[in-house]
């Protein structure tokens, strides 16, 4: 697949739109592609800043006036869209400014596992490799990433590892092991620790759990829709050198 096919079907991509060969085919080429990984991480971040923009309610005095027009303002049929393309400009613009004067950097990334976490489970794509067994999971990360990404077996203790892919976070392939609890799906997304790193991270969004912790120079995110009491007791299970 051509960077030009990427680009035309990114946005059904990013939208789980795709048929399964065809999402397949544009994770084949983004594990290659630093360019349309790059794409892909601006197109989410986009995203993100829109979601992330406060909404303001039109004052009664607007809606009044605005109600009175639509019956009599033919215009007004073609100004719904260009209003609506000027708040999402505006939207974008705030969004951008609030980023730039708050200390976001860790909702930003936490923003992120939370839609790695939900892609995986939406798209049916949580293991490039299935197996239980912790010898079968880490080689097939060999070649893929540029680091070996600790894998351990949680079974005894009722976390059995089930597989593993390659995923992005910001634009850069991470490695993603996948635990089970119960019917609870727990992603790990692994790469190695950055400058800039946040401490340890205990937080809730959107329904989900976040652990981030970093070890051996290697940063962790752990996401589940998990109780909390249980993924805490599986982050230091796997904190436990």
């Amino acid at each position: 697949m051509s960077c030009e096919l990427v680009e035309r079907d990114l946005t059904a991509y990013l939208d789980r739109e795709l048929d399964i060969d065809a999402a397949s085919a544009i994770r084949s080429h983004l594990a290659d592609c630093t360019a349309c990984r790059r794409l892909v991480a601006e197109r989410e971040a986009l995203g993100r800043l829109v979601r992330s923009a406060p909404y303001y309610p039109a004052p009664q005095r607007l809606r009044t006036r605005v109600s009175a027009r639509t019956g009599r303002s033919p215009w007004l049929g073609r100004f719904v869209p260009l209003a609506a393309a000027a708040t999402l400009l505006v939207s974008v613009g705030v969004g951008t400014t609030l980023m730039r004067v708050a200390p976001t950097v860790t909702v930003a990334m936490v923003d992120q596992i939370v839609d790695g976490h939900v892609r995986s489970l939406m798209a049916d794509h949580l293991f490039d490799v299935q197996s239980t067994d912790q010898h079968t999971v880490k080689p097939w990360f060999l070649g893929k990433l540029d680091f070996a990404p600790p894998v351990v077996d949680l079974s005894a203790i009722g976390f059995p590892l089930v597989g593993g892919r390659l995923d992005y976070l910001s634009g850069r392939p991470v490695a993603a092991l996948v635990y089970q609890r119960q019917k609870h799906t727990i992603n790990v997304f692994v790469s190695p620790e950055r400058d800039g790193d946040p401490a340890d991270v205990v937080r809730s969004e959107r329904g989900f759990h976040i652990h981030h912790w970093v070890r051996d120079r290697m940063s962790f995110w752990a996401v589940s829709d998990l109780n909390e009491a249980e993924l805490a007791q599986f982050v230091r299970a796997l904190q436990t050198p």
